[in-house]
């Protein structure tokens, strides 16, 4: 029996064994109400709400402190000695390479061409709502994270919430915390081995070797899908087996060189188009309000534009807290205010970007979506690069490759994080982790697997019912974490608290 049709059999197999429970969980966590002639996925709706509530609890932060946000990534207020792996840039840059991916190239071109060119405007504000839940959850991943003997950290859900839920309301709340711990450990787990790997695996392969193999080309063979997965295998395990110290020295290089290149074709096809512009942001801002012709109108842009943000920047789903738990601080919001340029980043910046590109470039996309006629992803995107750049799918190749690794990288840091809880931080244990990581990014070359990948969809996003839950409970802790450090901001602004960073030179002082 020949490897493609024993990858076949247990594709097949797989799949008719999960594809009923795939359906039936999906209907459960992705459960939609009608909205002015659309439907609106209620946990789209909870992810919101959250950004909403949070942007007014801390007084639209995000802009307020959106300045010290920088200062803080650029270390002016590191502190000599502060426990942690690694610095502020890194553990953003790690968690940002978690988030930034096939999203925003595929993700924005569904909102573009199903909710129109306005749909770019409610992606963007959910963006910026996005920013004040990121920075709650962060925080508290950093309050509460647990410092190993041997100098590293393990924080995220799993942590803050037992321990956040028993310091607020004593025993019982250390029972609700223990459960939700378990069941964000499952479910980062779940999502990680087949969303964060597998899939990633899969889709990056299928884009090399639909731009370079060929019908009958090497790469388009079972051989060289194998050896596809085992040289990416073995780069991911070199890495992941440094620790988060290794993947943030990878991502803190990785991420901004990725998203450098990507911005810069994007500024390109634009500067070309550059008269364009004016019409193009004059259709975003009349498409946000006046959607005539788009599915759902005013409503359905509006609820596209918030459903592929949500999905993008993953505030609310508790998974960056996780890298963002290894900083080096002694001030928990610090690192939350650091992240709250995540959401900015991913959504805000080159989400933004990728949508530009495509209304400046292709309207084409969006105009046929007026007419009812459906509309793919990545490929919107690459034709409006190549009516620029011809030799655009060659680097849409490149950016989807270290897109998939990166995120690759990250969620197994995560994956990493959330089987230890479940089964102890052993040598053996963690070694047996990185071994069936390992062995999945071989397989996502060979098999597909969709019902199990719509599986760990749903499980990513049910983790954020739990989530969001924990951070309307804690929120006031998050308050007491931001006032404890714009008293050590302004003190040192004063003259009156010194700190150095970790090279042992003086820190600058914020003017």
């Amino acid at each position: 029996m020949s490897l493609d049709s024993i990858t076949t059999t247990i594709d097949d197999a797989v799949s008719d064994f999960f594809d009923p429970v795939a359906t039936a969980v999906g209907d459960i966590v992705f459960y939609a109400v009608p909205v002015g002639g659309t439907e609106l996925p209620l946990i789209v709706a909870w992810l919101v709400v959250a950004g909403l509530v949070f942007t007014g609890w801390f007084g639209l932060l995000q802009a307020r402190k959106l300045k010290l946000a920088l200062d803080v990534v650029r270390g002016k207020y590191d502190e000599k000695g502060s426990p942690g792996e690694v610095n502020h840039f890194q553990a953003l840059t790690a968690a940002v390479s978690g988030t930034v991916g096939l999203g925003n190239i595929a993700g924005v071109a569904v909102a573009v061409s199903i909710g129109g060119p306005g749909a770019t405007f409610w992606m963007i504000l959910c963006g910026l709502l996005g920013m004040a839940t990121k920075f709650v959850e962060v925080t508290l991943g950093v309050k509460y994270r647990e410092e190993h003997e041997d100098g590293t950290v393990s924080g995220g859900p799993m942590h803050y919430l037992p321990k956040g839920l028993a310091d607020r309301f004593g025993g019982n709340g250390a029972k609700l915390g223990k459960v939700l711990a378990v069941l964000a450990s499952v479910m980062i787990l779940f999502f990680g081995l087949f969303g964060g790997n597998l899939f990633q695996t899969n889709q990056s392969y299928a884009q090399i070797s639909s731009t370079f193999g060929g019908e009958d080309g090497f790469l388009a063979s079972s051989a060289g899908a194998v050896l596809f997965g085992l040289v990416v295998a073995a780069l991911v395990g070199l890495v992941l087996l440094g620790g988060i110290r290794s993947i943030a020295s990878v991502t803190s290089r990785l991420v901004p060189a990725m998203a450098i290149m990507y911005v810069l074709a994007c500024l390109t096809v634009i500067l070309t188009n550059v008269t364009a512009v004016p019409d193009a942001f004059g259709s975003i801002i009349e498409g946000a309000f006046e959607a005539d012709g788009v599915a759902g109108g005013v409503i359905g842009a509006l609820i596209v534009g918030f459903q592929r943000a949500a999905f993008s920047n993953e505030a609310g789903l508790g998974s960056a807290p996780i890298a963002h738990s290894a900083v080096k601080t002694k001030h928990p919001a610090s690192e939350g205010l650091v992240a709250l340029l995540e959401p900015f980043i991913d959504t805000v910046v080159i989400c933004t970007m990728t949508a530009l590109t495509i209304v400046i470039a292709s309207p084409a996309s969006w105009d046929a979506a007026r007419a009812g006629e459906s509309i793919g992803g990545v490929t919107i995107t690459s034709d409006a690069f190549e009516t620029v750049l011809p030799w655009f799918p060659n680097l849409l190749t490149v950016a989807v490759l270290l897109f998939a690794f990166s995120t690759i990288l990250t969620w197994g840091y995560y994956g990493l994080k959330a089987w230890s809880y479940l089964f102890g931080r052993s040598r053996t244990s963690e070694m047996t982790f990185k071994v069936v990581w390992s062995v999945f990014v071989v397989a996502g070359s060979l098999l597909s697997l969709d019902s199990l990948i719509s599986l760990a969809d749903s499980a990513l996003f049910l983790l954020s019912v739990f989530n969001i839950i924990g951070l309307y409970l804690l929120a006031p802790v998050v308050k007491r974490e931001l006032n404890s450090f714009l008293d050590f901001v302004r003190a040192r602004r004063a003259g009156t608290e010194t700190g150095t960073e970790d090279t042992g030179l003086e820190a600058t002082k914020a003017p």
